[in-house]
């Protein structure tokens, strides 16, 4: 697998910088696309949500990923 891509983004008026392998990224895109929010505004979301003692951004940014997948996955097996 490839290394990480960094990317900054402004949160809460400071920059932090996310760094993510390229299939995290493309599905991080496309969960923004389909909420039609922009990039930088989910990533303030989810840095909101997370518990900042246990995991970094990019942590957060991989298991909420990894949740709105599972959550799709569960909503058609339950249709």
């Amino acid at each position: 697998m490839a290394r990480p891509l960094k990317r900054s983004f402004k949160i809460r008026g400071h920059r932090t910088s996310l760094s993510l392998e390229q299939p995290f990224w493309d599905a991080l895109r496309d969960i923004a696309d389909r909420e039609k929010v922009p990039l930088s505004k989910l990533v303030a979301e989810i840095d909101t949500m997370r518990d900042a003692n246990a995991s970094g951004l990019s942590g957060a940014v991989r298991v909420f990923i990894l949740q709105h997948y599972r959550n799709r996955v569960e909503d058609k097996t339950d249709a």
